[in-house]
């Protein structure tokens, strides 16, 4: 989902995304490509880290890939895939922009875990396909592209000259879970122990964050892109919501069809019309104001009685909402939760306030 720095970036990730590894130059390398057999194999190791967590073996929409040593340089082409292997201790010696163009597409959020180390190379989908040369000169051991929609040949492209580590099957393109996906990258790092805390410890900071006011009240994530857009049970934005205790409107999956989000009709703005309402938008006066112009939602309980939480999507706090890694959930549950909480409190009275910070 390579989305823009405005509202389309919500949508149009997709179709950027798939330009991005269009026609990827024959080098060495080595991807096992074999048959979908079960679950991923994990080290028997006790210790992490060490030789015995090798060889391991990740199942993925295209079959999947053997990972033989420890990788020294990792690239990801996953969107958000470079904060999961910092989380664990490592930096990518290559990344892929997609939001707030960051210094070595590292959000404020995961800054602390670079410490003295080289900022990432970024790589940027020019619209035309990918940056071929500059990736195969980075002569990366791993490429993981777990938050991402890699098309198969993408993925037989990358995986001539290194192994490539794609999204599971059973998750819609950007799909993948951030928990399934810091397991994974623990895996490919030799880190599956480290990887279960840093799950754990993401969990609990979410788990504070949430109220008793949010215990089964219904609410929805969405952008006024195009229209309405709404992010379906898959997208993480919205699983976010449910791992702070909401639940997502019923027939929401049925409207939007298997995607991670998509247009919704005015004839179906009942699925807004929940007890709370995220809108990442460009411009929070401006498309606030003109939501509240459209007579097929001014006239909403949740519109009517202000329980919106507007979310600047240009700001950190905006791209980190998108962003949903062990490392952003922590900085996005401190600013969302308290907004939430005053728009499901039950009175109209009360003013969604922007964050501190």
């Amino acid at each position: 989902m390579a989305r823009s720095k405005r509202a389309p970036r919500l949508a149009t990730a997709l179709a950027s995304a798939l330009l991005l590894f269009g026609t990827v130059a024959a080098c060495g390398g080595g991807s096992d490509d074999s048959k979908d057999s079960g679950k991923d194999k994990e080290s028997k190791s006790p210790s992490s880290n060490s030789a015995a967590a090798y060889p391991v073996t990740l199942q993925h929409k295209y079959g999947s890939t053997t990972i033989k040593s420890e990788p020294k340089r990792i690239v990801t082409v996953g969107l958000t895939d470079q904060d999961a292997v910092l989380a664990l201790g490592k930096v990518p010696v290559g990344t892929t922009e997609w939001l707030g163009g960051y210094p070595g597409a590292i959000g404020p959020w995961a800054k602390d875990k670079l410490g003295d180390a080289k900022l990432p190379t970024v790589l940027k989908d020019t619209g035309t396909g990918p940056q071929v040369e500059k990736i195969a000169a980075l002569k990366p051991d791993v490429i993981l592209a777990l938050y991402g929609g890699l098309t198969k040949a993408q993925y037989d492209s990358l995986s001539k000259f290194a192994p490539v580590v794609a999204h599971p099957k059973q998750y819609n393109d950007y799909g993948i879970p951030w928990q399934e996906l810091t397991q994974k990258v623990g895996l490919v790092l030799g880190k599956p122990n480290e990887a279960v805390k840093v799950i754990a410890d993401t969990e609990a900071k979410i788990a504070e964050a949430a109220k008793p006011e949010f215990k089964n009240a219904t609410a929805i994530m969405a952008t006024p892109y195009e229209g309405m857009f709404v992010f379906g049970s898959q997208d993480p934005r919205s699983r976010l919501l449910g791992n702070l205790g909401f639940k997502l409107p019923a027939g929401l999956d049925k409207a939007i069809g298997d995607q991670f989000g998509a247009n919704i009709s005015k004839e179906r703005t009942d699925l807004l019309d929940q007890q709370a309402i995220v809108w990442i938008v460009g411009d929070v006066a401006k498309d606030s104001a003109k939501l509240h112009k459209d007579a097929s939602y001014r006239g909403l309980k949740v519109a009517k009685e202000g329980r919106e939480v507007f979310v600047h999507e240009t700001s950190d706090y905006g791209h980190a909402t998108s962003f949903v890694t062990a490392l952003s959930l922590p900085y996005v549950v401190e600013r969302l939760a308290p907004q939430l909480l005053a728009a499901v409190d039950g009175k109209p009275e009360t003013k969604v306030a922007p964050p501190a910070s």
